[in-house]
């Protein structure tokens, strides 16, 4: 769960810093909207998420 929440939190940051400046359009967000539903409910979420849990897995085991 707090993976889900800091991958959307790293996404958000730059979607309102784009949507400020004017380089996203709200049409743009929308469909990167409507792609993120479609994928979370293809067949490939799950491989998705093996793999988000992966890469958080690595850099939760980094030490400076």
């Amino acid at each position: 769960m707090a993976v889900s929440i800091s991958v959307v939190l790293l996404l958000l940051i730059p979607a309102v810093i784009f949507l400020r400046n004017g380089a996203l359009k709200i049409s743009h967000a929308l469909v990167c909207v409507m792609l993120g539903f479609y994928l979370a409910s293809s067949s490939m979420a799950p491989t998705i998420h093996q793999g988000l849990a992966a890469t958080a897995d690595i850099v939760s085991g980094l030490r400076p």
